[in-house]
């Protein structure tokens, strides 16, 4: 009996000192949030992020909110000052001066994010992220852009289904073999797609306009300068596709990607964020290479990139967790996986160029990219947009002569900028 009392003893000791344990571990436990806005791939590839975060970090919990595109901003920008809302936020590259300046988030703790590992491990676009002495994000994952085609509408305009336009001479041939249209000469099929809410004011600024022998910033992007003949080539180049050829038409289906996702478009630009979205529609096949070189042979291409940076609304333990998850975002084995789901490029060198990613035939085109690509310093990317799809519009909805609708861009541009700088 004595003996029975004595186990009964050192179970209870034990029953206690689990559930001091138990307690222990409720205590210490903390859960952050993280946002993104919604795009389908990319929120797949978080979830699996998140999950083997959690398995490696049992005390850690993270939810995971996402947006529509045009409210996530917003959203972010009420919340955080709030007291609410992430304690580990995404934001494009081109958004940084802004949630900088409304102390949405804060420089990153050099103890996890050493400034010479940053610097000697991942692509030197992300110094973009760096602000005075503090970086204040960094990415998982790069983009770059390429030339799409639909491989069976190739097949049905005689041209190689392999093989993409090598040169912009051949864009434009190609672009005719595959536009069709209705007997009132409407478009029902783009030979390429225009999209300037898209990437095409990336491809336009930072790919033609240098194409053409342009330079479309000077002084570190703090002066615009497409305002030239290499800018007018350019940008007439661009507009020939509806103007002179009528093999395309902007607005056509909306979106870019909608008129390529129904088969209705020949060929498109984007970047290889896009990978994730077009392996999902059925039956759609298609072909991927470097962008079109220009008239005496040069490359040029845009690269950019989204960030996941820690708030300011992190603090304490909720601060620690969040250095933990930024840290695992930004690993080599988070980067693998987010290629694979979504099909961004990891954003540190070595997983970037392994012998695996650069023999991939989708993936070759876009790591080439990197290599001659530029990322523009914006100041205010939604506006700077803006300008560019603005500049269009005018000459084509308003007959604006391309000279007057680039003038009158870089001067607004420029306003943008020089606001910036003043404050």
């Amino acid at each position: 009996m004595a003996r029975f009392g004595g186990i009964r003893r050192m179970a209870l000791a034990t029953a206690v000192a689990l559930g001091l344990c138990g307690a222990a571990s409720a205590a210490q436990a903390v859960e952050i949030e993280y946002w993104q806005y919604f795009y389908d791939s990319r929120v797949k590839a978080i979830d699996t992020l998140i999950a083997k975060f959690e398995a490696d970090n049992p005390g850690i919990t993270v939810k995971h909110t996402n947006f529509p595109y045009a409210d996530y901003q917003t959203k972010v920008a009420a919340a955080i000052p709030a007291g609410e809302g992430p304690d580990v936020v995404q934001l494009f590259y081109g958004w940084l001066d802004n949630f900088v300046a409304a102390k949405l988030i804060r420089p990153l703790p050099v103890d996890t994010f050493p400034h010479d590992a940053i610097e000697a491990d991942f692509f030197p676009m992300v110094k973009a992220m760096k602000r005075g002495d503090d970086y204040y994000g960094l990415p998982t994952a790069v983009r770059s852009l390429a030339i799409f085609w639909n491989k069976r509408l190739f097949e049905e305009a005689g041209l190689d289904p392999e093989k993409g336009p090598a040169n912009l001479d051949e864009l434009v041939q190609f672009a005719q073999k595959l536009t069709k249209k209705d007997s009132g000469g409407n478009l029902t099929q783009v030979g390429i797609t225009m999209d300037m809410a898209g990437q095409d004011h990336q491809w336009w600024r930072e790919v033609l306009v240098r194409q053409f022998g342009g330079d479309p910033y000077l002084n570190d992007y703090k002066t615009v300068n497409y305002a030239d003949a290499a800018g007018a080539k350019a940008l007439q180049y661009y507009l020939d596709f509806q103007t002179k050829y009528g093999v395309s038409q902007l607005g056509f289906m909306d979106e870019a990607q909608a008129a390529f996702k129904a088969g209705r478009a020949g060929m498109t630009v984007d970047g290889s964020f896009r990978l994730g979205s077009f392996d999902a529609v059925r039956g759609l096949k298609y072909g991927v290479a470097e962008l079109p070189a220009g008239p005496d042979g040069t490359r040029s291409n845009y690269a950019s990139y989204w960030v996941n940076a820690i708030t300011t609304k992190a603090q304490g333990e909720k601060l620690e967790a969040s250095k933990k998850f930024l840290a695992f975002l930004t690993s080599p084995e988070a980067m693998q996986i987010w290629l694979d789901t979504v099909g961004e490029l990891p954003a540190r060198r070595s997983v970037a160029l392994s012998d695996k990613n650069i023999a991939n035939p989708v993936y070759a085109p876009f790591i080439k990219g990197l290599d001659y690509a530029h990322t523009t310093l914006f100041v205010d990317e939604a506006g700077q947009r803006q300008v560019s799809m603005d500049m269009v519009n005018r000459v084509v909805l308003q007959s604006q002569p391309v000279d007057a609708a680039l003038a009158e861009a870089a001067k607004a541009e420029q306003a943008i900028i020089d606001r910036h700088q003043a404050k």
